[in-house]
């Protein structure tokens, strides 16, 4: 474990507050959770876990050794593939405040091992970690693939994507619906859609959305 004396460092990361590469814990009380922010931080951009700074920015302080013990079984023994994890210990206002950088994964997805050791993986959304839909798992599969990946422009694609031009944003499901094809296979056409850049996958009313790309927003 590394020991730095930076407090300005510390003090610059949490003038920025919580966003899509950096999350604030008051404590750690169990390494299953923690787990969830691992997974969605290696599934998205990367970033770090500042463990005990409050929500308002404030240094609480890392309590115990427990919690550092409890970060790295967090990412080695409840995350899968493990996740290599750096952390260094910050001395600030006589407390200890320990970040944990964590770097986004090349073969995604990484699944945090829950209570009943379901896989789950998960996204960072801004300052969220959000369960990973099954066309987060289909990129992933098809990104992870040794095959090229291919488009046969036949009529369910024309199908699919005309009924998804034709909403500013549509749910998974409604594409089901309308669409009348099995949920697996809209699943895999949406995500061979986003991986060739022509549907993209929003985060809007507590659920991800999908529209035709350069779809343009309401003003």
């Amino acid at each position: 474990m590394k020991l730095d004396c930076n407090a300005q460092y510390i003090y610059n990361l949490i003038a920025q507050g919580e966003h899509v590469r950096q999350d604030f814990k008051y404590e750690i009380s169990d390494a299953r959770k923690i787990a969830r922010s691992v997974s969605a931080f290696a599934n998205t951009e990367g970033g770090r876990l500042l463990v005990g700074v409050k929500d308002n920015g404030k240094i609480a302080g890392v309590r115990s050794e427990e919690e550092i013990y409890m970060i790295e079984a967090a990412a080695r023994v409840y995350c899968s593939p493990e996740v290599a994890i750096e952390c260094r210990i910050y001395k600030i206002e006589g407390k200890d405040v320990l970040e944990a950088v964590i770097p986004q994964c090349a073969t995604k997805p990484v699944c945090a091992i829950d209570e009943q050791n379901r896989r789950r993986a998960y996204v960072r959304i801004a300052d969220e970690n959000i369960l990973a839909t099954p066309v987060h798992l289909d990129i992933w599969r098809r990104t992870n693939s040794s095959g090229d990946t291919m488009i046969t422009y036949d009529d369910s694609v024309r199908s699919l994507l005309a009924i998804i031009d034709s909403h500013p944003l549509i749910s998974l499901n409604r594409c089901c619906r309308l669409s009348g094809m099995p949920r697996r296979k809209v699943c895999a056409l949406i995500a061979d859609f986003i991986r060739f850049s022509l549907v993209e996958q929003v985060w809007e009313e507590r659920k991800f959305l999908y529209r035709t790309k350069n779809t343009p927003t309401e003003p």
